[in-house]
């Protein structure tokens, strides 16, 4: 039994005609009916009760109607899913992404990609930093990481997804939590709460850069493992943070203020990366739902 033969039997089935089943087929009648003869020697069984007025099913053609149906669905569905995996719309896409910044672009890429691509499932791993998000990609275990790097490595492509910027937390009691904007060197006698100065990380060189360019080095107080608890630490007045404006938009401590910097224009914007031998054509659709949050979320 194949699917040709299916297909006819159908045809027949539901016309309990030859000759209109013949026509909605595309094919002549006689070789239609020999079709049904082959299936019928196959199955050992006749299927259709015919003579020259009428036809009509037996019960074994009654019987077969049903899984003849739910054959050729899921034929017709391997096929869809087949096409939709070809066009980027089913598969299967691991992200991981690093820091506090990321977590409003990653939702909304969760919520859009649920409702809008339900053939694509994605797998998503946060990471404290974007180093060790890198290193996942490099190793292929993650599809695309999300995160700030100054060193691309050259099997990686990367593009922007969110445009940022650095801004200043203070505690609202700080001398300076009503600026509008303030200079780094505004800050030179105070003390800092960092990230780790792990390499590649990016704000920890950002605070010696500028802190550099304005004469000064950096009064480090302490050093938090993450950014949600570097913000508590300023919450609870031990030192001011270099940080992100993305993160001054997920933030939600009310004692912590957020202060642009103004300064010369510093790189870090959040960045996508992604191995440049991925064939996936689902990673490529999902990149594409992600710049287009990124821009509006930015």
């Amino acid at each position: 039994m194949d699917v040709a033969q299916l297909r006819a039997f159908l045809a027949v089935a539901e016309e309990l005609h030859f000759g209109r089943a013949a026509e909605r087929l595309h094919v002549a009648q006689p070789p239609l009916s020999r079709t049904i003869k082959q299936l019928e020697h196959d199955l050992g069984t006749r299927l259709f009760d015919r003579n020259t007025r009428s036809v009509r099913l037996t019960s074994s053609g009654q019987a077969l109607v049903g899984p003849a149906k739910e054959a050729l669905d899921a034929l017709r569905r391997a096929e869809a899913a087949v096409r939709a995996a070809d066009d980027g719309e089913a598969g299967f896409v691991r992200i991981a992404f690093a820091g506090l910044s990321t977590h409003r672009l990653v939702a909304g890429l969760a919520r859009v990609v649920r409702s809008q691509r339900p053939g694509i499932q994605l797998e998503l791993s946060s990471q404290n930093f974007a180093q060790p998000a890198m290193k996942k990609l490099v190793q292929g275990d993650t599809d695309i990481a999300l995160g700030r790097w100054d060193v691309i490595p050259a099997e990686v492509s990367a593009q922007v997804v969110m445009p940022d910027s650095l801004v200043v937390a203070l505690p609202d009691t700080h001398r300076l939590a009503g600026a509008r904007r303030l200079s780094i060197a505004q800050l030179a006698g105070d003390g800092f709460v960092s990230l780790p100065p792990h390499e590649g990380a990016v704000l920890p060189d950002r605070l010696r850069r500028l802190a550099y360019d304005s004469s000064f080095v950096p009064d480090i107080v302490q050093v938090a493992p993450d950014t949600q608890t570097a913000l508590a630490l300023v919450s609870a007045e031990v030192g001011c943070h270099l940080t992100l404006a993305s993160v001054a938009r997920n933030a939600t401590d009310p004692t912590v203020v957020f202060v642009p910097l103004d300064t010369s224009p510093q790189d870090v914007d959040l960045r996508a990366a992604w191995r440049r031998d991925d064939v996936n054509p689902a990673l490529h659709v999902v990149l594409e739902d992600m710049l287009r949050l990124g821009s509006a979320t930015g």
